[in-house]
Protein backbone atom coordinates (compact mmCIF):
# COMPACT_ATOMS: atom_id res chain seq x y z
CA UNK A 1 0.00 0.00 0.00
CA UNK A 2 1.11 3.93 -1.21
CA UNK A 3 -0.13 5.89 1.64
CA UNK A 4 0.09 9.86 -0.14
CA UNK A 5 -0.03 12.82 2.51
CA UNK A 6 -1.53 16.02 1.10
CA UNK A 7 -3.61 18.96 -0.33
CA UNK A 8 -6.40 17.57 -2.18
CA UNK A 9 -8.00 21.13 -3.75
CA UNK A 10 -10.31 22.34 -7.03
CA UNK A 11 -8.24 23.54 -10.01
CA UNK A 12 -11.01 25.94 -12.13
CA UNK A 13 -9.91 25.90 -16.04
CA UNK A 14 -10.97 28.55 -18.30
CA UNK A 15 -12.92 26.74 -20.57
CA UNK A 16 -11.31 26.84 -23.85
CA UNK A 17 -14.70 27.23 -25.46
CA UNK A 18 -16.00 30.29 -23.69
CA UNK A 19 -15.30 34.06 -25.75
CA UNK A 20 -15.23 36.90 -22.85
CA UNK A 21 -18.14 38.46 -22.72
CA UNK A 22 -18.76 41.40 -20.96
CA UNK A 23 -15.75 41.20 -18.99
CA UNK A 24 -16.74 37.47 -17.85
CA UNK A 25 -15.32 34.15 -18.88
CA UNK A 26 -16.57 30.36 -17.99
CA UNK A 27 -14.42 28.22 -15.76
CA UNK A 28 -14.78 24.77 -15.10
CA UNK A 29 -14.16 22.80 -11.81
CA UNK A 30 -11.73 20.06 -12.21
CA UNK A 31 -10.09 17.80 -9.19
CA UNK A 32 -6.76 18.72 -8.36
CA UNK A 33 -3.95 18.64 -6.11
CA UNK A 34 -0.77 17.28 -7.10
CA UNK A 35 -0.49 14.55 -4.02
CA UNK A 36 -4.22 13.93 -4.65
CA UNK A 37 -3.26 13.48 -8.65
CA UNK A 38 0.07 11.18 -8.00
CA UNK A 39 -2.74 8.80 -5.30
CA UNK A 40 -5.26 8.37 -8.75
CA UNK A 41 -2.44 7.78 -10.89
CA UNK A 42 -1.01 5.21 -8.63
CA UNK A 43 -4.85 3.85 -8.55
CA UNK A 44 -5.03 4.02 -11.95
CA UNK A 45 -2.22 2.21 -12.38
CA UNK A 46 -2.93 -0.89 -10.22
CA UNK A 47 -1.33 0.34 -6.86
CA UNK A 48 -3.15 0.33 -3.56
CA UNK A 49 -3.14 4.33 -3.25
CA UNK A 50 -4.50 5.20 -0.08
CA UNK A 51 -4.96 9.32 0.11
CA UNK A 52 -4.49 10.89 3.64
CA UNK A 53 -5.99 14.53 2.70
CA UNK A 54 -8.33 16.76 4.21
CA UNK A 55 -11.90 16.97 2.26
CA UNK A 56 -13.42 19.45 3.09
CA UNK A 57 -17.65 19.22 3.46
CA UNK A 58 -18.66 21.46 1.34
CA UNK A 59 -19.86 20.92 -2.81
CA UNK A 60 -16.37 21.22 -3.46
CA UNK A 61 -14.69 18.45 -1.27
CA UNK A 62 -17.77 16.05 -2.20
CA UNK A 63 -16.71 16.51 -5.98
CA UNK A 64 -12.99 15.95 -4.56
CA UNK A 65 -14.03 12.71 -2.90
CA UNK A 66 -16.32 11.36 -5.39
CA UNK A 67 -13.66 11.52 -8.24
CA UNK A 68 -11.10 9.88 -5.91
CA UNK A 69 -13.68 7.20 -4.79
CA UNK A 70 -14.59 6.65 -8.74
CA UNK A 71 -10.66 6.05 -9.55
CA UNK A 72 -10.53 3.66 -7.11
CA UNK A 73 -8.24 5.57 -4.27
CA UNK A 74 -8.69 4.03 -0.96
CA UNK A 75 -10.17 7.39 1.53
CA UNK A 76 -10.31 5.34 4.36
CA UNK A 77 -8.55 7.43 6.50
CA UNK A 78 -9.13 10.41 4.82
CA UNK A 79 -10.26 13.73 7.53
CA UNK A 80 -13.67 15.22 6.74
CA UNK A 81 -12.77 18.72 7.48
CA UNK A 82 -14.75 21.44 8.67
CA UNK A 83 -12.90 23.98 6.99
CA UNK A 84 -13.67 25.15 2.86
CA UNK A 85 -11.81 23.73 -0.01
CA UNK A 86 -9.03 25.08 -1.49
CA UNK A 87 -9.08 26.72 -5.86
CA UNK A 88 -6.88 27.31 -7.93
CA UNK A 89 -7.21 29.38 -11.10
CA UNK A 90 -5.57 27.95 -13.98
CA UNK A 91 -4.36 29.69 -16.85
CA UNK A 92 -3.03 28.24 -19.59
CA UNK A 93 -0.03 30.15 -22.06
CA UNK A 94 0.16 30.10 -25.53
CA UNK A 95 2.37 26.75 -24.99
CA UNK A 96 -0.33 24.86 -22.85
CA UNK A 97 2.03 25.10 -20.20
CA UNK A 98 -0.07 25.75 -16.87
CA UNK A 99 0.54 28.57 -13.87
CA UNK A 100 -1.67 28.60 -10.60
CA UNK A 101 -3.23 31.17 -8.75
CA UNK A 102 -4.33 30.19 -5.55
CA UNK A 103 -6.97 30.79 -2.67
CA UNK A 104 -5.42 28.75 0.55
CA UNK A 105 -5.88 30.92 3.78
CA UNK A 106 -7.95 29.05 6.33
CA UNK A 107 -8.43 26.28 3.92
CA UNK A 108 -8.93 22.67 5.07
CA UNK A 109 -5.60 20.95 3.36
CA UNK A 110 -3.14 22.92 5.66
CA UNK A 111 -4.74 22.21 9.43
CA UNK A 112 -3.23 18.90 10.06
CA UNK A 113 -3.14 17.77 14.03
CA UNK A 114 -1.10 15.16 15.22
CA UNK A 115 -3.72 12.50 15.62
CA UNK A 116 -5.15 12.72 11.99
CA UNK A 117 -1.79 11.72 10.69
CA UNK A 118 -1.67 8.99 13.06
CA UNK A 119 -4.81 7.14 11.28
CA UNK A 120 -2.31 6.10 9.25
CA UNK A 121 -1.80 2.10 9.12
CA UNK A 122 1.06 0.59 10.96
CA UNK A 123 1.79 -1.93 7.96
CA UNK A 124 2.35 1.32 5.13
CA UNK A 125 5.18 0.52 3.23
CA UNK A 126 5.25 3.35 1.12
CA UNK A 127 4.78 6.99 2.02
CA UNK A 128 4.33 10.11 -0.76
CA UNK A 129 3.75 14.10 0.26
CA UNK A 130 5.20 17.10 -1.04
CA UNK A 131 3.49 20.28 -2.80
CA UNK A 132 1.91 22.75 -0.81
CA UNK A 133 1.11 20.86 1.93
CA UNK A 134 4.73 19.72 2.37
CA UNK A 135 6.12 23.64 3.05
CA UNK A 136 2.71 25.21 4.23
CA UNK A 137 2.01 25.60 7.56
CA UNK A 138 1.18 25.16 10.00
CA UNK A 139 0.48 21.34 8.54
CA UNK A 140 3.66 21.44 7.42
CA UNK A 141 5.55 20.65 10.02
CA UNK A 142 2.70 18.37 11.67
CA UNK A 143 3.60 16.47 8.34
CA UNK A 144 7.63 15.97 8.86
CA UNK A 145 7.27 15.24 12.19
CA UNK A 146 4.77 12.19 11.58
CA UNK A 147 7.26 10.98 8.92
CA UNK A 148 10.39 10.94 11.46
CA UNK A 149 8.22 9.40 13.64
CA UNK A 150 7.29 7.00 11.42
CA UNK A 151 11.07 6.26 9.95
CA UNK A 152 12.17 5.85 13.44
CA UNK A 153 10.04 3.02 14.53
CA UNK A 154 9.51 0.78 11.12
CA UNK A 155 10.85 0.04 7.83
CA UNK A 156 8.72 2.76 5.04
CA UNK A 157 9.74 4.21 1.86
CA UNK A 158 9.45 7.69 1.29
CA UNK A 159 8.96 9.64 -1.71
CA UNK A 160 8.66 12.96 -2.08
CA UNK A 161 7.99 15.85 -4.57
CA UNK A 162 8.82 19.94 -3.14
CA UNK A 163 6.48 21.14 -6.26
CA UNK A 164 7.94 24.72 -5.48
CA UNK A 165 5.21 27.84 -6.34
CA UNK A 166 7.74 30.84 -6.06
CA UNK A 167 4.88 32.74 -5.33
CA UNK A 168 3.76 31.21 -2.47
CA UNK A 169 7.55 31.13 -0.60
CA UNK A 170 8.63 34.77 -0.08
CA UNK A 171 11.43 33.55 2.06
CA UNK A 172 14.00 31.58 0.07
CA UNK A 173 16.19 30.74 2.62
CA UNK A 174 13.47 29.28 5.01
CA UNK A 175 11.65 27.49 1.81
CA UNK A 176 15.63 25.77 0.78
CA UNK A 177 16.29 24.87 4.76
CA UNK A 178 13.21 23.44 4.30
CA UNK A 179 13.26 20.86 1.56
CA UNK A 180 16.26 19.50 1.82
CA UNK A 181 15.23 18.59 5.53
CA UNK A 182 12.32 17.04 3.67
CA UNK A 183 15.02 15.28 0.87
CA UNK A 184 16.95 13.78 3.93
CA UNK A 185 13.77 12.33 4.96
CA UNK A 186 12.84 10.52 1.93
CA UNK A 187 14.57 7.71 -0.26
CA UNK A 188 13.07 8.84 -3.78
CA UNK A 189 12.91 12.47 -4.53
CA UNK A 190 11.68 13.71 -7.95
CA UNK A 191 11.46 17.65 -8.75
CA UNK A 192 11.29 19.90 -11.71
CA UNK A 193 14.09 21.83 -13.79
CA UNK A 194 12.08 24.60 -12.17
CA UNK A 195 11.92 23.93 -9.02
CA UNK A 196 15.75 23.13 -8.51
CA UNK A 197 16.25 26.55 -11.00
CA UNK A 198 14.23 28.45 -8.04
CA UNK A 199 15.86 26.73 -5.11
CA UNK A 200 19.51 26.95 -6.94
CA UNK A 201 20.12 29.59 -9.09
CA UNK A 202 22.84 29.54 -11.34
CA UNK A 203 23.82 26.02 -9.84
CA UNK A 204 24.95 23.09 -11.99
CA UNK A 205 22.04 20.73 -12.14
CA UNK A 206 23.85 17.31 -11.81
CA UNK A 207 25.94 19.28 -8.25
CA UNK A 208 22.49 19.88 -7.01
CA UNK A 209 21.42 15.98 -7.49
CA UNK A 210 24.93 14.95 -6.11
CA UNK A 211 23.97 17.52 -3.26
CA UNK A 212 20.30 15.76 -2.50
CA UNK A 213 21.82 12.49 -2.83
CA UNK A 214 24.48 13.31 -0.22
CA UNK A 215 21.65 14.22 1.51
CA UNK A 216 20.25 10.21 2.13
CA UNK A 217 18.09 9.64 -0.83
CA UNK A 218 18.42 6.55 -2.87
CA UNK A 219 16.74 8.10 -6.17
CA UNK A 220 17.14 11.52 -7.36
CA UNK A 221 15.63 12.74 -10.40
CA UNK A 222 14.87 16.08 -12.43
CA UNK A 223 12.11 16.48 -14.93
CA UNK A 224 13.10 18.47 -17.79
CA UNK A 225 9.71 18.79 -19.86
CA UNK A 226 10.16 17.55 -23.39
CA UNK A 227 13.86 17.67 -22.30
CA UNK A 228 13.31 14.72 -20.77
CA UNK A 229 14.72 13.63 -17.01
CA UNK A 230 17.88 13.04 -15.24
CA UNK A 231 18.72 11.00 -12.62
CA UNK A 232 21.28 9.78 -10.13
CA UNK A 233 21.10 6.26 -8.20
CA UNK A 234 22.95 3.61 -7.67
CA UNK A 235 25.52 3.32 -4.43
CA UNK A 236 28.38 1.27 -3.66
CA UNK A 237 26.53 -1.83 -3.40
CA UNK A 238 24.64 -1.35 -6.87
CA UNK A 239 27.37 -0.79 -9.22
CA UNK A 240 27.98 2.99 -8.14
CA UNK A 241 26.40 6.11 -8.24
CA UNK A 242 25.33 7.19 -12.14
CA UNK A 243 24.12 9.85 -13.83
CA UNK A 244 21.89 9.53 -16.85
CA UNK A 245 19.30 11.04 -18.83
CA UNK A 246 15.97 9.39 -20.22
CA UNK A 247 14.28 10.87 -22.82
CA UNK A 248 10.81 12.16 -23.41
CA UNK A 249 8.54 10.12 -25.53
CA UNK A 250 7.28 12.09 -28.60
CA UNK A 251 3.55 13.44 -28.53
CA UNK A 252 1.85 15.94 -29.55
CA UNK A 253 0.50 17.95 -25.52
CA UNK A 254 -2.39 18.51 -25.73
CA UNK A 255 -1.37 20.43 -22.03
CA UNK A 256 1.03 19.94 -19.28
CA UNK A 257 -1.37 20.08 -16.19
CA UNK A 258 -0.73 16.84 -14.11
CA UNK A 259 2.43 15.91 -16.07
CA UNK A 260 4.46 16.32 -12.93
CA UNK A 261 2.46 14.09 -10.40
CA UNK A 262 1.63 11.75 -13.23
CA UNK A 263 5.43 11.09 -13.74
CA UNK A 264 5.86 10.55 -9.81
CA UNK A 265 2.56 8.07 -9.75
CA UNK A 266 4.81 6.34 -12.49
CA UNK A 267 8.25 6.53 -10.93
CA UNK A 268 6.35 5.05 -7.85
CA UNK A 269 4.44 2.18 -9.74
CA UNK A 270 7.81 1.24 -11.70
CA UNK A 271 10.28 1.00 -8.88
CA UNK A 272 7.64 -1.41 -6.78
CA UNK A 273 6.61 -3.25 -9.92
CA UNK A 274 10.29 -3.75 -11.02
CA UNK A 275 11.33 -5.21 -7.53
CA UNK A 276 11.65 -2.74 -5.19
CA UNK A 277 8.86 -2.76 -3.15
CA UNK A 278 10.79 -2.87 0.24
CA UNK A 279 12.46 -0.50 2.64
CA UNK A 280 15.65 -2.46 2.76
CA UNK A 281 16.02 -2.33 -0.77
CA UNK A 282 15.55 1.08 -1.29
CA UNK A 283 16.42 2.72 1.94
CA UNK A 284 20.02 0.70 1.69
CA UNK A 285 21.04 3.19 -1.20
CA UNK A 286 21.09 -0.43 -3.26
CA UNK A 287 18.86 0.86 -6.09
CA UNK A 288 20.83 -0.04 -9.44
CA UNK A 289 21.26 2.88 -12.06
CA UNK A 290 19.82 0.34 -14.78
CA UNK A 291 16.52 -0.09 -12.29
CA UNK A 292 16.26 3.65 -11.78
CA UNK A 293 16.98 4.11 -15.58
CA UNK A 294 13.93 1.95 -16.54
CA UNK A 295 11.78 3.19 -13.87
CA UNK A 296 12.46 7.16 -14.77
CA UNK A 297 11.65 6.14 -18.34
CA UNK A 298 8.44 3.92 -17.71
CA UNK A 299 7.91 7.52 -15.53
CA UNK A 300 8.31 9.40 -18.61
CA UNK A 301 5.98 7.70 -20.45
CA UNK A 302 2.82 7.82 -17.76
CA UNK A 303 3.50 11.83 -18.23
CA UNK A 304 3.49 11.68 -21.93
CA UNK A 305 0.65 10.12 -21.94
CA UNK A 306 -0.68 12.65 -19.81
CA UNK A 307 0.34 15.80 -21.55
CA UNK A 308 -1.53 14.22 -25.00
CA UNK A 309 -5.08 15.28 -23.28
CA UNK A 310 -6.65 17.52 -21.58
CA UNK A 311 -6.45 18.01 -17.79
CA UNK A 312 -4.88 16.10 -14.90
CA UNK A 313 -6.06 12.62 -16.61
CA UNK A 314 -3.38 10.21 -16.30
CA UNK A 315 -3.56 6.87 -17.56
CA UNK A 316 -4.38 3.39 -16.43
CA UNK A 317 -2.32 0.08 -16.41
CA UNK A 318 -4.15 -0.92 -19.82
CA UNK A 319 -3.20 2.49 -21.11
CA UNK A 320 0.14 2.20 -20.43
CA UNK A 321 0.30 -1.10 -21.13
CA UNK A 322 -0.66 -0.25 -25.19
CA UNK A 323 1.93 2.19 -25.60
CA UNK A 324 4.39 0.09 -24.49
CA UNK A 325 3.68 -2.30 -26.79
CA UNK A 326 5.54 -2.78 -29.81
CA UNK A 327 4.51 -1.37 -32.92
CA UNK A 328 3.69 -4.00 -35.61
Amino acid sequence: MVCVIGEALIDLVMDPGSAASAGSRTYLAHPGGSPYNVAIGLARLGQHAQLLARLSGDAFGRQLRGHAEANGVDLSYAVAAAESSTVAVVSLDADRNASYDFYRTGTADWQWRTAELDRMPADTAWIHTGSLASWTEPGATVIADQLRRRRGEQPVVISYDPNIRPDLLPDHRAALDQVEAMVALSDVVKASGEDLAWLYPGQDTDEVLRRWRALGPAVVVMTDGGRGARFLAGGERAGGDRIGVAPAPAVQVVDTVGAGDAFMAGLINALITGGYPGAAAVTAAAVPAAVAEAAVAQASLVAALTCARAGANPPTAAELAAAQAPSD
